[in-house]
């Protein structure tokens, strides 16, 4: 079912000379209608042979940009927003010459919003805006005689972007934290011990090489606390290590090392390693 829109129009308001700026005068009002034209003209994306897929004008979205949409009397323009994506608003610049309605296609997130447009007669010119959840359409509709576009749709570079992304941060988690470790080399007798943050680790362990401190998943929401080696002596160095999902890896083994966050109230958790054989603890 079509759903026919009082679109609103833009309320033009006469304000008395006072409230022009100081100084002005309509004569210089030409530079900045040069420059506003200026700017529309160039955000403007006319239709492109090689944009069209069948008979649907495929533009690449870009926010700020003005999408040209040529349409004829007796004619049906379809512009087929995102799917899933939720109509707002619509707004014209004029609504007395041209029809403006919406409708929908398919289900659940499949479900798909159109906006169709049509004009009483040819020679015409206006703008259209289309407001959604998810982003704002700015639209340039002119009428011809013939040779109408059948309808129109956008990709959208910046969610495939946040897609790819969040795909690669998925398998990156999914990852194992490395490659080629047996477990029969592995050494877990490290404790635990100092205060309780969030942050504090569930367990540390070495494979001969290089040492992993396991945190817990709530790491990744928080701010993490960087890592020092203790000597003999009680004192602390910085050590080079990386992130590898919930986990520090550090490229050597160490005796003890001391996790620290904060300066005026600094909490510290202690990793130790302990004697070959003996039995892991991770009290405070």
């Amino acid at each position: 079912m079509i759903r026919y829109l009082a679109v609103p129009s833009l309320l033009v308001l006469a304000l008395p000379p006072a409230a022009h700026a100081a100084g002005a005068s309509p004569s210089q009002s030409g530079p900045t209608q040069r420059t506003v034209a200026s700017a529309n003209r160039l955000a403007t994306i006319e239709p492109a042979a090689n944009g069209f897929l069948h008979a649907v004008q495929v533009y690449p979205f870009a926010e700020g940009a003005i999408y040209r949409v040529m349409t004829a009397p007796g004619r049906v323009t379809d512009i087929a927003l995102q799917p899933g994506e939720t109509l707002v608003a619509v707004a014209s610049g004029d609504t007395a010459r041209w029809v403006i309605g919406d409708t929908t296609s398919g289900s659940g997130t499949a479900k798909r919003t159109h906006v169709l447009v049509k004009p009483f007669s040819a020679g015409l010119s206006t703008n259209l805006v289309i407001t959604t959840d998810r982003r704002s359409y700015h639209i340039a509709l002119t009428s011809v005689a013939k040779a109408a576009m059948a309808a129109l749709s956008w990709t959208y570079p910046q969610d495939a972007l946040i897609a790819l992304k969040r795909a690669a941060t998925a398998a990156e988690a999914m990852a194992p934290v490395a490659a080629g470790i047996e477990v029969e080399t592995l050494h877990f007798n490290y404790a635990v011990s100092g205060d309780r943050p969030s942050w504090r680790p569930l367990r540390a362990f070495d494979d001969g090489r290089q040492t992993f401190i396991e945190f817990p998943a709530s790491l990744a929401v928080g701010e993490a606390p960087p890592i020092f080696l203790m000597d003999a002596k009680g004192e602390t160095q910085l050590v080079n290590y990386r992130v590898k999902g919930r986990f520090y890896v550090v490229d050597r083994i160490f005796d003890a090392a001391e996790l620290r966050l904060g300066t005026k109230n600094q909490q510290v958790v202690r990793i130790s390693r302990l004697a070959a054989g003996a039995k892991t603890r991770r009290g405070s």
